[in-house]
């Protein structure tokens, strides 16, 4: 699901809880990082990191650690840049040559309405206008979820590129529900930086964009950044 929305020199593997990847053995710097983690936890660090590993794999990178850096952050091999995500029952990692991309950010999350305390903390005014007009005219969609995961994506994205945190408030997201491919659970979003984007190249970027998908009970989002 997450490959069909990132570019094509992008890596993506993805699975499954059926998949039994929560069972795949870590590294010992990463086993001492959740040596106290529930198994929940654990399953769910242990899966991610061996998707990331089989991602390194295709690209002819020997697999490694993967261990979090600043604010959780995955800290990549020289010369890769990438994302990761897990919720219950699924986990996927991205991963692309630093050539090939500057940044990317992916999220999945479970295809149900956000709770109202959620939605109050992550949508400005303006967004919850928008979402309620989408979920009038295509309601099998829960707007607010995609939402959130959309701005999951944006943050993982921004991270690599600023080392700064970015508030879900801090982002402007106009989701697109009509790509023109006739799927009425697809489509692309843009986020408009509402505080000063990063510099590449010497230019400063004020917008990220973004497609998304729902399918198989989940809702996923991607961000890929390009070299100017």
């Amino acid at each position: 699901m997450i490959d069909e929305l990132l570019p094509a020199t992008v890596v993506t593997v993805e699975a499954y809880e059926r998949d039994g990847l929560g069972h795949a053995p870590l590294h010992p710097e990463e086993e001492a990082i959740v040596a106290r983690a529930i198994a929940k936890r654990r399953r769910e660090f242990a899966a991610v990191r061996a998707c990331a590993r089989r991602a390194m794999e295709k690209l002819g990178v020997p697999p490694q650690p993967v261990l979090p850096g600043e604010r959780g952050a995955p800290r990549w091999p020289e010369g890769l840049t990438g994302s990761m995500t897990h919720c219950d029952g699924y986990c996927a990692a991205a991963l692309v040559r630093s050539v090939d991309l500057a940044s990317l950010g992916i999220d999945a999350e479970p295809h149900g309405a956000l709770p109202d305390d959620v939605i109050d903390a992550v949508a400005l005014p303006a967004e919850r206008r928008r979402l309620a007009e989408l979920a009038a005219r295509r309601p099998a969609v829960h707007w607010d979820r995609l939402l959130f995961s959309a701005k999951e994506s944006v943050y993982k994205a921004w991270f690599p590129l600023t080392g700064r945190w970015l508030d879900f408030l801090e982002a402007d997201i106009y989701v697109r529900a009509d790509t023109g491919s006739g799927d009425p659970r697809a489509g692309t979003f843009e986020a408009e930086l509402l505080v000063p984007g990063p510099l590449l190249g010497g230019r400063r970027i004020t917008r990220f964009e973004g497609r998304w998908r729902v399918a198989d009970g989940l809702v996923a989002t991607a961000v890929s950044i390009p070299h100017p």
